[in-house]
């Protein structure tokens, strides 16, 4: 019987040699629901929902809502024993792979290739992307910076740009590149910096002198608190 476990790192090959240049993110939240893949390609995201023979149906209604939220195109992974009912638990637009047991190895079989989701809100799709990586679509399309504006707020921003200004192909491709270039062993440093830049510029533009101060205070505790971390990490390996 083949388990979860057993299934990804051969998978990882199997999506390469399908796909070409994929980059993969494992665990990702999704409403709910937590998707066992997303595989990024250069113009669009899918997710994958991974079924083996010792998984069973019972959260797969609520986690194909979620997955048909968020990524272009989804796709499920099931072992043998799935295989035969997987149709009636999918919706058609849904990618279907089968994997069994060869001589010893996996081997994955297509047995219907994903169409494009009709269900994915882009609103979602750029909820993957951190601020900062938001902040560089934002410039690339000539947007205002709004510094101090939510998450939510440029989520927001950014999506009324389709189709007016921008194409959902041009956006999509611009998402992939961020997270094909996108550097886990940085995600402190660069969340960090770029909330510092955030404080640096609002403390140049206050004029309030009690507010500057606070402004001040919270920018070095926020750079002390980063240079700490960034040495129990050094000590650790």
């Amino acid at each position: 019987m083949l388990k979860d476990k057993d299934i990804r790192e051969p998978f990882f090959d199997f999506l390469e040699d399908t796909y070409g240049k994929v980059r993969i993110i494992e665990e990702k939240t999704m409403g709910r629901s937590r998707a066992d893949l997303v595989m990024v390609t250069e113009d669009s995201l899918v997710g994958i929902e991974i079924k083996s023979d010792a998984d069973t149906y019972a959260r797969l209604v609520t986690q194909v809502k979620d997955y048909d939220k968020y990524y272009d195109y989804n796709i499920a992974v099931v072992g043998s024993s799935h295989g035969i009912h997987i149709k009636e638990h999918v919706p058609v637009h849904w990618g279907i792979i089968t994997v069994e047991e060869v001589d010893g190895v996996p081997d994955f079989y297509m047995l219907r290739k994903p169409e494009t989701n009709p269900n994915m809100k882009l609103e979602n799709k750029l909820k993957i992307l951190w601020r900062p990586e938001l902040a560089l679509i934002q410039e690339k399309y000539g947007m205002a910076k709004y510094k101090e504006k939510s998450k939510s707020f440029v989520i927001d921003k950014i999506s009324a740009l389709v189709p007016d200004i921008v194409t959902m192909e041009a956006l999509s491709g611009t998402i992939s590149n961020i997270l094909f270039e996108r550097d886990y062993s940085k995600v402190a440093e660069t969340l960090t910096e770029y909330r510092k830049g955030e404080l640096q510029k609002a403390i140049e533009k206050e004029t309030d002198p009690k507010k500057k101060l606070e402004l001040m205070v919270e920018q070095a505790e926020k750079s002390n608190n980063f240079t700490k971390k960034t040495k129990r990490r050094r000590r650790r390996r």
